[in-house]
């Protein structure tokens, strides 16, 4: 038996669900999706020039990275290399973590011209609501656990599959909810490249300010989702 079929599998099925890929693009490579609005669409929460390098430059890295891991994957596996294959781990976690955080991310960022930052009424506000009393009380949650990174990282919103409730984490690194048993919602990208050339090392205004340009229909729908799945 190959000892990495099955955390190979995990990662890419995470990753292409991720990317919207069904399972029938199980062997097709990875690519960066295309935004759902232009570069400038979130200013001046976050510039135009900030989305391009984040997107095309940063999370093109991490496809590219995630590819050519797997490349290598499924060639230690042909040969039955063992070490080849657990030493290819760390890279694949790595990688498959930033191709799934950044696709989420995305789609959880629209401008505020376009709805940014409104939460209308249903099961999520009431949910907010009853956990955390009000959504400023909930951003301060968020952003208290995302200014407490330590290095790289993630802040999240997420909906706790064991408590079945929504929670707040943070993860390291590239680092995916899923790995502690949670389903992300809404991940807030603590790492300079999403921030520095805005805020420079003010990044207290960035967690501040991206509350304005949050997608929460998109949200919504990830919460609608998950509390469906606990529920079959």
């Amino acid at each position: 038996m190959m000892l990495s079929t099955k955390a190979f599998s995990a990662t890419r099925q995470a990753a292409l669900r991720a990317a919207g890929a069904g399972i029938g693009a199980v062997r097709s490579k990875h690519t960066v999706p295309d935004l759902d609005y232009d570069y400038n669409e979130l200013e001046p929460v976050i510039s135009a020039k900030i989305m391009k390098l984040h997107h095309d430059k940063h999370h093109a890295t991490y496809v590219s990275n995630l590819n050519a891991a797997e490349e290598k994957l499924l060639e230690a596996q042909a040969k039955n290399n063992v070490a080849a294959q657990v030493a290819l781990q760390p890279a694949l976690t790595f990688n498959a973590g930033g191709h799934v955080n950044h696709t989420i991310f995305w789609k959880n960022l629209i401008g505020e011209k376009n709805g940014g930052g409104q939460l209308h009424d249903g099961a999520l506000k009431t949910a907010i609501e009853q956990q955390y009393g009000t959504l400023g009380a909930l951003t301060t949650a968020v952003n208290a656990k995302t200014a407490g990174i330590l290095g790289s990282g993630w802040g999240w919103l997420t909906f706790n599959k064991a408590l079945g409730r929504l929670d707040v984490i943070s993860t390291a690194n590239q680092d995916m909810p899923s790995s502690v048993g949670h389903v992300p919602l809404l991940g807030i990208d603590a790492w300079e490249h999403a921030y520095y050339l805005d805020y420079n090392n003010v990044k207290a205004d960035y967690f501040k300010n991206i509350w304005r340009v949050v997608n929460w229909k998109d949200v919504a729908k990830r919460y609608d989702d998950a509390v469906a799945q606990h529920k079959a």
